[in-house]
């Protein structure tokens, strides 16, 4: 069974059960599922950091530390990344609970522990996705640079500062996909309240959905993955253009290619068959030169008439027409047309 079908299974057992106990069995072991299927996930890195990354960087490993038993503390950059993403949210919608007046201490599927607080982790699960959808698309827009992270003395792996500024610029995306979950709650809660305002409704502070809707509008689903930029596969900086590399590693790129095809390239004029065609036609040219009589050549032809009165004339003609008028390659008809080389007397 795939850990689609898996985890399909496991939610479709959700419309049975009745107690808050079972649902939590079953979050707990879809989320098994879940991770087990990024486990092997390759984290690539720019060509140039690979002898500093170490081998326990280069997958995304399980979600668990081994250094706590729990997500806290990761011990490579993919995890680090998405606890420090996790956190964003959770702090957006610690800020969320606030502004609708709701105690983000006050949780109902997570349980109320010292310094956590549980409503704003109940509030983030139906963002979750979306976070780990970004980190996955950050991943396959480009390798993760080696100098984005650094590992302390027990394993622990840490974001620079400059990376940490970059990830933390997400805060308002999270905070408008958080919104809508935000309100629902609220508005559970509010219905069951005795007293009410006059006006008998709950203000959507986050959505403006009410205000939209007295607009004649449609609130918008805050539900996009957040676009990332494609990254340099040799250097991992951001690319702009439309090229896959950026500008500095174009030419270091091309390089290796020309190099690569010409390897290709002198591999092919040395098979079996180049060889036989090459034999060919160098015995039909000596046969040629063999029966070539020198005196048939006009004694006003020489060279100096060539480039005055003949060489002129050949821009007239393409080079597929010199080819075939005279049977050489390509590429030496090409030089015959423009005047760099001069073709043997016999071929007049």
């Amino acid at each position: 069974m795939s850990v689609a079908e898996r985890i399909a299974t496991l939610r479709s057992g959700l419309q049975s059960v009745r107690r808050l106990e079972a649902v939590l069995s079953i979050e707990e072991s879809a989320a098994l599922a879940y991770w087990s299927a990024w486990s092997n996930l390759e984290i690539r890195y720019p060509r140039i950091d690979l002898r500093r990354v170490p081998d326990h960087w280069q997958t995304f490993g399980a979600r668990v530390s081994p250094l706590t038993g729990s997500p806290r503390l990761a011990v490579n950059p993919p995890n680090a990344i998405l606890n420090y993403l996790y956190a964003i949210l959770e702090s957006e919608a610690r800020l969320a609970a606030a502004e609708l007046g709701l105690d983000p201490g006050l949780g109902v599927l997570h349980k109320d522990t010292p310094n956590r607080d549980s409503l704003a982790c109940d509030l983030m699960e139906p963002v979750r996705p979306l976070v780990d959808a970004y980190l996955f698309d950050w991943m396959n827009r480009g390798p993760l640079r080696r100098e984005w992270f650094f590992e302390q003395a027990n394993g622990n792996c840490r974001l620079m500062e400059s990376f940490a500024v970059r990830l933390s610029e997400t805060a308002l995306i999270w905070r408008k996909a958080i919104a809508p979950y935000a309100e629902k709650p609220a508005k559970i809660f509010w219905e069951v309240r005795i007293k009410r305002s006059e006006s008998g409704n709950l203000p959507t502070r986050l959505t403006q959905a009410r205000r939209s809707q007295a607009k004649g509008g449609v609130p918008k689903s805050s539900q996009t993955i957040p676009a990332t930029r494609p990254r340099c596969p040799i250097c991992g900086r951001s690319v702009t253009t439309g090229s896959r590399y950026c500008a500095d590693c174009v030419p270091i790129v091309n390089r290796e290619n020309l190099l690569e095809k010409s390897k290709l390239g002198r591999i092919a004029t040395h098979s079996a068959s180049a060889e036989a065609r090459r034999s060919a036609t160098q015995a039909k040219q000596a046969e040629a030169l063999r029966k070539w009589n020198p005196s048939d050549l006009p004694s006003w032809l020489d060279e100096d008439v060539y480039r005055r009165d003949i060489l002129p004339l050949l821009s007239k003609f393409t080079v597929k027409s010199i080819r075939g008028k005279i049977g050489v390659s390509h590429p030496y008809a090409t030089l015959i047309r423009r005047g760099v080389s001069i073709p043997h007397p016999s071929i007049a």
